[in-house]
């Protein structure tokens, strides 16, 4: 009898059990990826942060002796540095580049933010002699003037326990780092192949339309400074005039990924040309996962590559992620691309051993 007969039955149980089969071969593949993730943070190679802050307890001592009153955070973390490690174990971190959660720059002047960048700076010394395996950070500088903060910048620079610069986005309104006078900073910078951390301080300007209980001044101001410091590198000619610097845009790169393309489009209607293609200049940044939806990190690393992005948690401030690998497990990447991302990449921009 044909038709719907035994033979066909056996053909559909057939096409059943091959797709079945492979959608078990895709299972296996993401557990196999998984594992040899879970493998490698269990090695005691676990993920680097590199975008995790702190306040030595001789900085906050020196804010309160010039009547400076330290931003209170109840997180223990941010100061005792042994329960600072025992959290990075339990949450599979090998690393924290560590960069002050309440920098000087906004309010000090140029004398004391020189006077206080020089405690934050030896007390990075001391975190990272107590735990060298752990501990590194980027150099605070008194950016206010460019003097001081170059001879700051020389005086810590090749210390071990340095791997980074940290520098704020903009000062009170002023793109100080595209001032000419700043440039030798990012000339030493590259000579020393510190990638530059960037973190706001302060929103965008006309800021206080986003004042108010919403917070909209850090959620949507902070990742706008990122936007726009990383369109003006591209359009100022600072990523031809430094080719090898490094920068790193944290709060994975605000808006910067998303209207580059219309920056790129703007610059062609203004018969404004640059001697690379935007998309290339896209890549010359740094970006950390701070992106709140897996979607947001999906785009991200579609965008721009994953050997462009790094870990980063906010740790341990007011906007900080409580699993600092969630997002990126979320995505199911493949296994080299999942270790770039985990720890590779920040490796390699810090010069860690692997």
């Amino acid at each position: 009898m044909k038709g719907p007969d035994g033979r066909r039955q056996a053909a559909m149980d057939r096409r059943s059990f091959l797709k079945a089969g492979a959608g078990a071969s895709t299972l296996m593949s993401a557990l196999r990826a998984r594992g040899a993730a879970a493998q490698g943070q269990a090695s005691g190679r676990g993920a680097v942060d590199m975008h995790a802050h702190w306040t030595p307890e001789a900085y906050n001592q020196a804010l309160s002796e010039v009547g400076s009153t330290p931003r209170q955070n109840n997180s223990p973390y941010n100061i005792d540095l042994d329960r600072r490690v025992q959290w990075m174990d339990e949450h599979s971190v090998q690393t924290h580049c560590l960069t002050i959660l309440t920098p000087p720059w906004r309010w000090a002047s140029a004398a004391l933010a020189e006077r206080l960048t020089r405690i934050v700076n030896d007390a990075a010394v001391e975190a990272h002699e107590a735990h060298p395996d752990r501990l590194v950070a980027g150099v605070a500088m008194p950016v206010q003037d460019p003097k001081l903060a170059l001879a700051e910048l020389n005086r810590v620079g090749g210390n071990p326990a340095f791997r980074a610069v940290h520098l704020p986005n903009s000062l009170n309104g002023l793109d100080y780092v595209f001032e000419p006078e700043f440039e030798p900073i990012l000339a030493r910078c590259q000579e020393l192949e510190y990638p530059l951390l960037f973190h706001p301080v302060t929103a965008v300007p006309d800021a206080e339309r986003l004042e108010g209980p919403a917070f909209l001044n850090n959620t949507i101001g902070f990742p706008m400074e990122h936007t726009i410091v990383a369109a003006k590198f591209v359009t100022s000619g600072l990523l031809d005039k430094f080719p090898t610097l490094d920068i790193l845009l944290s709060h994975a790169g605000g808006a910067f990924p998303y209207v580059a393309g219309r920056v790129e489009h703007g610059l062609r209607r203004r018969d404004i040309s640059t001697p690379r293609p935007m998309r290339e200049y896209i890549r010359r940044f740094h970006y950390d996962t701070i992106a709140y939806y897996p979607e947001t990190l999906r785009f991200l690393v579609n965008l721009v590559g994953a050997d462009r992005v790094v870990v980063g948690t906010d740790n341990f401030a007011r906007m900080d992620l409580d699993d600092p690998t969630a997002l990126v497990e979320e995505l199911n990447l493949s296994p080299v691309d999942h270790n770039l991302i985990i720890s590779g990449n920040a490796n390699r921009l810090l010069k860690l051993t692997t």
